[in-house]
């Protein structure tokens, strides 16, 4: 699967999300990478055009900032992409660990390595909801609604996880 699939499959596709549990982690690593790089550029646009605004009513900060400007955005950037990428692992691997134990409720066989692959795309479409969200409005409302989205997507896509095998099973 090439990352554009990827993307997809993590939208709607919760066999697909399932599926991705035998892919190599290195190509679900890139996928997350991409996806937070991509969402660093947006906040650092964002972040680069409201400073102007912010600063445009406090004339000593701005004229401070045009001297130190060359210097602030790239670390600006950076610090952004390394706390955007901390925070999305430890989303994720906190949305692994939910879905261990939907993988156990639902008596499925898995992983948490397996979990945690799907747990990277389940994560994606209520991270870009929350992210336009966040644009408009801040609530916890946000936050809750696009957490009880990423289980509602782990659930769906913990559905096609091969089933334990039954005990007269394992016994014989």
């Amino acid at each position: 699967m090439n990352l554009f699939q990827l993307f997809k499959a993590s939208l709607m596709e919760p066999k697909k999300q399932a599926a991705v549990r035998i892919l190599t982690i290195g190509k679900i690593l890139q996928y997350v990478f991409l996806f937070v790089l991509l969402m660093t550029l947006v906040s650092f646009v964002e972040l680069a055009f409201g400073l102007g605004d912010v600063t445009n009513n406090m004339d000593g900060l701005l004229q401070y900032i045009e001297e130190i400007k060359w210097l602030l955005y790239p670390f600006a950037l950076v610090f952004l992409f390394v706390t955007t990428t901390i925070y999305h692992f430890v989303k994720i691997s906190f949305f692994a660990f939910v879905a261990l134990g939907i993988l156990n409720f639902k008596k499925r066989r898995g992983e948490y390595r397996h979990v945690w692959r799907t747990a990277a795309l389940s994560v994606t479409l209520p991270t870009l909801i929350s992210f336009a969200a966040s644009f408009f409005t801040t609530s916890f409302w946000i936050t809750a609604a696009a957490s009880l989205l990423t289980v509602v997507y782990l659930y769906l896509a913990i559905g096609y996880y091969p089933k334990m095998p039954s005990a007269q099973k394992k016994n014989a």
